[in-house]
């Protein structure tokens, strides 16, 4: 038993010998910095392909400078330049040199025998049908063009530069502007341009993924005998910016704004269009700024310079900072709001920090949410089970709407000469509504409906505005498209919705846009104030393009109704001309006496006093005030009245007053001395 024991003991010891478990990488706890998580979830940003990384890169800037400008109430100049980078120019930017393949193989662009001999077979039958299609007569198709077989590791390198005449930056903030993600001057309840606070911050990152270059910034301040310039990149883990040149230049021409430059990979040749229509929709929608962009290349053919020339110098205001309406904050809204008020008490916290909220109606509120709250009583200390009361209050009681003084709406007017100056429409309307409210945040839509133009497509040709940016992607769920296509009866407007070239811009600003998707590309048909406003908008347009085209049709069957009547005018001329003569012949030998008016006539018609010219004008006169007369009898039906007109008495010229003419080709004005 003992042996037995023993021998079996040492292969127990070494089978069931404890070990101890060792943590693997994934139990671990790990954080992410905001750029990591950035540069991980890009799509969220608009960095989902290098087309659409190049095409959010340029909108970023150009609307950075547009903000910067509009900050300081400058009219807005903004250059943009696309420069195409060749890969030898990209590598000797890196410092790599050009090496030519060893292994063609290797090359995941590399076409092997029998691939190549099975393309060439399936050109061979192509050229065979189309011979065959040739000789008989047929209609012959364009021959598919070869695909260009591209490696994955091929890529296109794009220097983006944006120029503006805006603010600028102070010197020591730079860095932390470009190089540190979610810190910025944006944040807050306001009306703003940017969806995510990113900025030129998500282009660095992209630079950084993509090309691993820094970006360079020059900027100066009004006033400033230097300007700034910085070349830095980005921390991604840590979130902090890495500084390569940060320094004081000379400002010798007293320059003001900032230039802002990043080398990134990209695909100008699909997004090409895309980029220009952002462009011109920018130019719509900011008519009073003046934009320069242009796209170089060693391809003197692809080379693009387009000018949207200033129309107007009448910029809208700085939307200003607003509090927050009670019905629109959330728990955790309210608790950050404590931590940061510099107020002491409950009802000096509800007075101030918050709109449309007076002294009485805080007194109000303060009351009812129950003995254990009081005007003075240190809103610091207050409780967790205290705020939730608060805003258990706030989401039940009701109050006054906050009104649209916090909102910066592009105007009707600038709307108007925006889409006049892109477009050169035949006709325009357009519409500016009143501020309402949704979800306690107020918003404004404006519209524009325009007929005919350059560029515009038959149909419906739909233009989005969020804030004042043009939105192109994801236009199908859009509530402003849902809206021009299935809840507008165009034909009772008398316009055809596929025959005519239709132009619908639609404006929406607000403290806070409602976007859909993880892009912010569009905005959703759930929010029914929002669609009501929309709706309303449109067809406000649409009426006053009916009274345009009605009397264009007018104007139209005027002219046709004219044309028709002086037709006719040489023929019945001859003949009564005709008439005349006989009867006036008549009359002359006896044959028939004519007496009073018809004999006097008669005898004019024998003296030729009455010729057959003479005739053919008072035909053609009583034509016109027969127009005329049917043009004001339409007019009254249709409900236009003539404007009340007032007294003028002018007194009797004499013969000794003096007086100088000052003439003009419309009026003369008498000066009596």
């Amino acid at each position: 038993m003992d042996t037995g024991g023993s021998s079996e003991s040492p292969i127990e010891t070494k089978k069931g010998k404890a070990k101890t478990p060792r943590k693997t990488k994934e139990s671990l706890l790990k954080q992410k910095s905001p750029a990591e998580f950035f540069a991980e979830n890009k799509n969220i940003a608009g960095f989902d392909n290098p087309g659409k990384s190049l095409y959010t890169t340029v909108r970023e800037l150009v609307e950075n400078a547009l903000d910067s400008a509009e900050s300081i109430s400058e009219l807005p100049v903004v250059e943009v330049i696309i420069e195409e980078i060749g890969r030898s120019k990209f590598n000797s930017m890196i410092g790599l040199t050009d090496r030519d393949r060893i292994d063609e193989e290797l090359y995941d662009d590399f076409e092997t025998v029998k691939a190549r001999e099975k393309r060439l077979a399936k050109e061979a039958r192509n050229q065979e049908i189309q011979a065959k299609n040739a000789a008989l007569g047929k209609k012959l198709k364009e021959p598919a063009s070869a695909k260009a077989i591209r490696g994955r590791g091929e890529a296109s390198f794009y220097r983006v530069i944006c120029k503006d005449n805006g603010r600028g930056m102070p010197h020591d903030d730079i860095p932390n502007m470009f190089g540190r993600v979610l810190s910025g001057t944006k944040y807050g309840l306001k009306q703003t341009r940017g969806k995510f606070g990113l900025g030129a911050k998500m282009a660095l990152i992209w630079s950084k993924m993509s090309t691993g270059l820094p970006i360079e910034i020059s900027s100066s301040m009004k006033g400033q005998n230097y300007f700034s310039f910085c070349r830095l990149d980005i921390d991604i883990h840590r979130n902090i910016p890495h500084i390569h040149l940060h320094e004081k230049r000379d400002n010798k021409e007293r320059w003001n704004g900032a230039e802002i430059q990043v080398v990134i990979e990209g695909n100008w040749t699909t997004y090409r269009s895309k980029i220009l229509h952002y462009m011109r929709q920018m130019a719509v929608i900011t008519p009073y700024a003046q934009f320069l962009f242009k796209f170089v290349s060693d391809a003197a053919d692809k080379n693009v310079t387009i000018r949207f020339a200033r129309r107007t110098d009448i910029m809208p205001p700085v939307p200003p900072e607003t509090k927050y309406h009670p019905s629109a904050v959330d728990l955790l809204l309210i608790k950050r709001l404590i931590a940061e008020t510099s107020k002491q008490n409950l009802l000096q916290f509800l007075q101030h920090e918050f709109v449309n909220l007076g002294k009485a109606y805080a007194e109000r509120l303060i009351g009812e949410m129950g003995p254990d709250f009081s005007t003075k009583m240190p809103v610091k200390s207050l409780t967790s089970q205290q705020i939730v009361r608060i805003h258990q209050l706030f989401r039940q009681a009701k109050f006054d709407d906050p009104s649209g003084d916090c909102l910066s709406p592009a105007g009707e007017y600038n709307l108007r000469l925006g889409i006049i100056k892109e477009l050169h429409p035949d006709m325009v309307a357009t519409y500016s509504g009143s501020a309402q409210v949704f979800e306690g945040h107020p918003f404004i839509v404006e519209a524009g409906v325009s007929i005919g133009g350059k560029d515009v497509k038959q149909g419906l040709n739909i233009f989005r505005f969020a804030n004042r940016i043009p939105l192109l992607f994801e236009q199908g769920a859009d509530v402003v498209t849902r809206t021009a296509l299935k809840r507008i009866n165009w034909n009772s407007y008398k316009i055809n919705q596929t025959q005519d070239k239709i132009g619908v811009f639609v404006s929406i600003v607000s403290t806070k846009i409602p976007f859909k998707g993880t892009g912010k590309e569009y905005i959703g048909d759930d929010i029914k104030e929002i669609a009501s406003a929309v709706k309303a908008s449109i067809r406000q347009c649409c009426v006053q393009l009916k009274a345009k085209i009605v009397r264009k049709i007018q104007a139209r069957e005027q002219q046709e109704r004219k044309r028709n009547l002086s037709k006719y005018i040489p023929d019945a001329t001859g003949a009564i001309y005709e008439v005349l003569q006989e009867m006036a012949r008549s009359h002359t030998a006896k044959r028939k006496r004519y007496e009073g008016k018809d004999a006097e006539l008669l005898k004019k018609v024998s003296v030729r006093l009455i010729t057959k010219e003479t005739l053919s004008e008072k035909l053609a006169q009583h034509v016109e005030q027969v127009d005329y007369e049917m043009a004001m009898e339409y007019a009254t039906q249709s409900g236009v009245k003539e404007e009340p007109r007032e007294d003028i008495y002018i007194q009797s010229l004499e013969a000794e007053k003096q007086f100088i003419d000052l003439q003009s080709p419309l009026f003369v004005f008498r000066l009596f001395q």
